[in-house]
């Protein structure tokens, strides 16, 4: 390999990030260990919260990292790569982000549905990008993995008579002479 080419690697996500309008994190995934604890990773996110809160752009490097952003109500979204990352593709990153929560929000994208959801959002994150390789970027497929149906009860909340019932009416009971 000729001397200053990149060895080629699959495209990988540094970390994705989501906070509120005060800076908070309300989720944060870190998928090396460019910052190893939390307090690094607190001091890395004021950081970027400082650069990024009251500007319009999309795009920002700090610390050698490309840090795509963006703001939607109260909320943050960033998505963390490395300097030879391809922006493009970490922007599909981001969006998908974004329209997956926006679905499984019902369009209703701020903290308190956010807050309110957060086991929809570590799945949809989840189904986007695993150890920081990117495995998929269709919105409409990462939140068809990670919805859930609001007609479907927790086992919890069924009564015993109703659990009874509905497997009577799936087993066809063959009548007794």
């Amino acid at each position: 390999m000729e001397p200053g080419l990149l060895d080629p690697s699959m495209y990988l996500v540094k970390g994705i990030l989501i906070m509120d309008n005060d800076g908070n994190r309300l989720f944060a995934r870190y998928y090396d260990s460019l910052f190893p604890t939390v307090k690094e990773q607190k001091v890395f996110e004021k950081s970027l919260f400082s650069k990024t809160h009251k500007t319009n752009a999309e795009i920002l490097m700090l610390e050698g990292l490309i840090c795509i952003y963006r703001s939607s109500v109260d909320l943050l979204f960033y998505v963390i790569g490395s300097a030879q990352e391809n922006e493009l593709i970490l922007v599909s990153v981001l969006n998908c982000i974004h329209e997956s929560i926006s679905t499984l929000l019902r369009k209703n994208v701020e903290k308190r549905a956010l807050l309110d959801n957060m086991d929809g959002v570590f799945l949809a994150i989840d189904e986007i990008c695993d150890s920081g390789l990117i495995l998929e970027c269709d919105p409409a497929i990462v939140s068809q993995r990670a919805c859930f149906r609001m007609d479907d009860l927790p086992l919890g909340e069924q009564t015993i008579a109703s659990v009874i019932q509905s497997a009577k009416d799936q087993i066809k009971w063959p009548l007794l002479k």
